[in-house]
């Protein structure tokens, strides 16, 4: 046998074995209104997240990963969808009130039968697209979901296994029982574990508790380490329970480890939109005017980071843009799941596409939203981030209360500079961009 004709059969027997191995698990770890650099490993001088500092140490770390809408239940739909919110159609947290009741407190609107039905009218923007939960029990996964969850029972978006069983009350709007998961216990995650391994089935994990968001209510022994060194109450708290979010996310990688299923488990860590609480102001719904719902990073960016031994290299990459939308893909690459077609997003194995890249793209949306579902008439701002500026535009129902805005965030990534009088010639080229990408 000739060297090359021996190289080719050893090639064709490891594709064989590769092809043949065990379906990996997959963890999906999403933490919940949480500032993009608010870690330990993000250089945070005084938040501790040691668990998920070494997640990230294990990892192929993206620091520059943007979602593409900064509201909660958007930007959940993009992750699980694969979907940019004008395509999928989920833009606001809630539906807007009729006439009838613009001006009647929120807490009573959504008591309401018309928010019921309405929220249910708007919910069903997801039926008939394909989630990854719904592709992975079609390919022989069990799922559980856990946490975070706005669109009714779990078994609707293809879970077979979960928490939430929705609740159509105003209380259950954010995931009803499944909120329960991390703030007072992980024990539905091991026995869901321990089924799977029981019927000898891959599985899918979606972790979402509601943590660090509002109420912050950290546990006393967390709230005493950050009370001197915060100068605000409500920053400490709010410093607390992103130590005590991390540590959930230990007990989980913990019990995967108990397990022995660290090596074939793909472990994705990201947030689904971030988080501002600036020292000595108040507290307010949305954590400042830059952080949630905002076209600013401190409302759209977030570490993405991927960990799956063997397959992933442990590395930190602060150049390349990647974005939530390249979870779905990257599951079901791993996974041998065939991907729905013209999905926008890329997979993070392919190291080559992420190479190629050079920018990312979004929008965000009034946090109310029209039925049936306009996503133009609750458009507020496109933005692209290409290599190392980014453009924010406002749109036509924005334009006269907020300018255009061009930053060199790599530069300035606190968003503080607008560059856009001085660089015309750029914010043409990125507005170009940006319609071509959509053009409401």
């Amino acid at each position: 046998m000739t060297p090359l004709r021996f190289l080719s059969l050893i090639a064709v027997l490891l594709a064989a074995s590769f092809s043949n191995a065990a379906p990996p698990n997959v963890v999906l770890i999403l933490s919940d209104d949480q500032g993009w650099d608010d870690y330990s490993f993000m250089g945070h001088p005084h938040i501790r997240t040691p668990r998920i500092d070494r997640l990230a140490a294990e990892s192929q770390v993206f620091t520059r990963g943007y979602v593409p809408s900064s509201l909660c239940r958007p930007s959940i739909a993009c992750l699980i969808t694969g979907l940019y919110p004008h395509q999928h159609k989920i833009v606001g947290n809630d539906p807007r009130p009729s006439t009838s009741l613009a001006t009647v407190p929120k807490a009573q609107y959504r008591k309401s039968p018309e928010y019921q039905a309405q929220r249910r009218q708007f919910g069903e923007n997801l039926n008939g697209v394909l989630t990854l939960p719904k592709l992975m029990t079609a390919n022989g996964y069990l799922a559980h979901q856990s946490g975070k969850w706005w669109e009714g029972d779990h078994v609707s978006a293809g879970f077979t296994h979960g928490m939430t069983q929705g609740d159509k009350s105003a209380a259950g709007r954010h995931g009803d029982e499944g909120l329960i998961i991390g703030r007072q216990t992980m024990q539905p995650l091991y026995d869901f574990m321990d089924e799977a391994k029981k019927q000898s089935k891959p599985f899918l994990i979606w972790y979402a508790p509601m943590m660090p968001h509002l109420p912050h209510n950290p546990p006393e022994r967390l709230l005493n380490k950050y009370k001197d060194v915060a100068g605000d109450l409500k920053q400490a708290k709010y410093w607390a329970m992103c130590e005590w979010f991390d540590e959930t996310a230990g007990q989980l990688l913990d019990a995967i480890d108990d397990r022995g299923l660290r090596e074939n488990t793909l472990v994705i860590y990201m947030v689904d939109n971030g988080w501002m609480n600036p020292v000595g102001t108040p507290n307010g719904p949305y954590g400042g005017p830059r952080g949630k719902t905002s076209p600013y990073d401190g409302g759209l960016r977030t570490p993405i980071m991927v960990r799956w031994p063997g397959k992933t290299q442990a590395r930190r990459d602060d150049t390349h843009l990647v974005t939530s939308l390249d979870v779905l893909p990257t599951i079901l690459a791993a996974t041998g799941i065939t991907p729905p077609k013209n999905l926008p997003g890329l997979n993070l194995l392919d190291e080559q596409a992420i190479e190629k890249r050079k920018s990312v793209v979004g929008a965000t949306f009034a946090h109310d939203a029209t039925l049936p579902t306009v996503p133009a008439e609750t458009l507020e701002f496109r933005w692209i981030v290409s290599g190392e500026w980014k453009l924010i535009a406002p749109s036509a129902m924005m334009a006269d209360r907020h300018p255009t805005e061009l930053f060199h965030v790599t530069e300035d990534p606190n968003e503080e500079k607008n560059l856009a009088a001085e660089r015309p010639d750029l914010v043409e080229t990125l507005r170009n961009q940006l319609n071509r990408w959509w053009s409401p």
